[in-house]
């Protein structure tokens, strides 16, 4: 087998699965960081009540993690994507609040040296572009695609 073969089966693979594969590690994360916080064990909580003060943490940590559990159960299948791309892009923007109204919590040296918990947030870039790369396939309609 050439190498050009191998490198088009790979490609025609990641094609073919790695839609999928996004969607269900979205849901995975989202599952797994969001049940941490109704039951007490989220490192996140901390900065989550630093951050959101008008709503008591014993209120608004159960709230938020079960939105988070929403949202990944909804990336596990395909008729409810648009509800977990809905109730992400909800979110999001308050995941990113700790980096305006927290810079202490978040930087070692603004605007560049992050600390632990700005790495964190910063990484939700990251959950934002694999949804609009799931969310990109929402209008295809092929039988190959109906299997995602």
């Amino acid at each position: 087998m050439r190498l050009r073969d191998l490198d088009e089966k790979v490609v025609v693979w990641m094609d073919c699965y790695g839609t999928r594969l996004l969607r269900y590690a979205l849901a995975i994360v989202f599952i797994w960081f969001g049940i941490l916080k109704p039951l007490g064990l989220s490192p996140a909580a901390g900065l989550v009540a630093q951050t959101v003060t008008f709503i008591p943490p014993k209120i608004f940590l159960p709230i938020l993690g079960w939105w988070e559990v929403l949202i990944g159960v909804f990336f596990l299948f395909r008729p409810t994507i648009r509800l977990a791309l809905i109730l992400m892009f909800l979110q999001m923007p308050g995941t990113m609040l700790p980096l305006v109204l927290l810079p202490e919590v978040c930087y070692t040296h603004f605007p560049h040296g992050l600390t632990l918990e700005g790495q964190y947030i910063i990484k939700n870039l990251v959950l934002i572009g694999g949804a609009l790369v799931v969310g990109g396939t929402l209008l295809r309609h092929s039988t190959a695609d109906k299997r995602l």
